[in-house]
């Protein structure tokens, strides 16, 4: 029998202090969930003050020549990766914040065990910049390409909205409800001809964060201002027995990472992993990784350094 997709619902919007057990109670419903004021209008503005100067060396549109790379990228897009060593606040306080970690282990802890940071990606969509083409998160990674709605969370986003977002001017476009249908209905190639109508903008104030699924649906939204940039976040969390986009311990210098608590360096992979039923990753001769490289000793360490 053929599927039938079901009508778009309006994506469920959650302060951030009612906590963790609302907020995953609507994630887990629609596999989005708008958490208001995550941030503080002074976190924001610190994160955009880190940013802004390296971001202005950034060109906009992609580096590589492939058009299907181009297509995804955007043409009037910048994209910056490297967060934790472009803002203090970002690895000192956002990799450490208290409600993203009670997320991350009500997700990941059950399956998984432990779980670190795939990318922390700032995506700043300018005028004219198209509608993305509609995908998956967790595709990123082949095995999961042919897993069904019943398959573990793999890979969660937490978008962070550094500017306003609306329809206009590029507010990322979900499908709420597509984490749970099944695989042969939900090829993004043959929904793309859907977008925009077949999609919901995820509007948001500044501080304001879109929880998505890795098996949600979604794309940025074309900007269809005069002159009006989107800037955003996309950090996208995921089980630490996965590779992560970003290579954070060769970029990220440890002068830097000594500021960080011993979670947010675990967060990056500074910090030996443990997915769940496992001896542990990421060590030396079966020793904790940061005791190798000269880190202080974490009293929650599972490791006896």
């Amino acid at each position: 029998m053929p599927f039938v997709f079901p009508p778009l619902t309006p994506v469920k919007r959650v302060p951030a202090s009612r906590g963790p057990e609302h907020i995953l109670k609507a994630f887990k419903e629609d596999g989005v969930v708008v958490i208001e004021g995550f941030f503080s209008l002074e976190q924001v503005e610190e994160l955009n003050d880190d940013l802004t100067p390296a971001l202005e060396k950034v060109k906009n549109g992609p580096s590589l020549k492939d058009p299907e790379i181009a297509r995804y990228h955007g043409s009037n897009t910048k994209r910056m990766s490297n967060m934790s060593t472009h803002s203090k606040i970002f690895r000192t306080q956002t990799l450490d914040n208290d409600l993203l970690h009670d997320i991350c282990k009500a997700v990941f802890a059950k399956d998984s065990g432990d779980y670190w940071l795939n990318t922390a990606l700032v995506i700043d969509i300018g005028p004219g910049n198209e509608a993305q083409p509609l995908h998956r998160d967790e595709e990123q990674h082949p095995v999961f390409r042919s897993v069904g709605p019943g398959g573990i969370e793999a890979s969660i986003n937490f978008f962070i909205a550094l500017t306003r977002f609306t329809d206009e001017n590029g507010a990322t476009r979900m499908i709420p409800g597509s984490h749970q249908w099944p695989k042969d209905a939900t090829r993004t190639d043959g929904l793309e001809i859907e977008a925009p109508h077949g999609t919901l903008p995820v509007e948001m104030n500044a501080g304001d964060v879109a929880l998505f699924s890795g098996r949600n649906i979604h794309g940025g939204g074309a900007n269809r201002t005069k002159d009006e940039r989107r800037r955003g976040v996309a950090m996208s969390i995921q089980a630490s027995y996965l590779t992560p986009e970003e290579a954070h311990t060769l970029l990220v210098p440890l002068d830097k990472v000594r500021e960080m608590t011993p979670r947010a360096q675990r967060m990056l992979g500074f910090r030996s992993q443990f997915p769940k039923d496992t001896p542990g990753i990421w060590m030396s001769d079966m020793r904790e990784i940061a005791e190798v490289i000269g880190l202080e000793r974490d009293e929650d360490s599972k490791t006896d350094y």
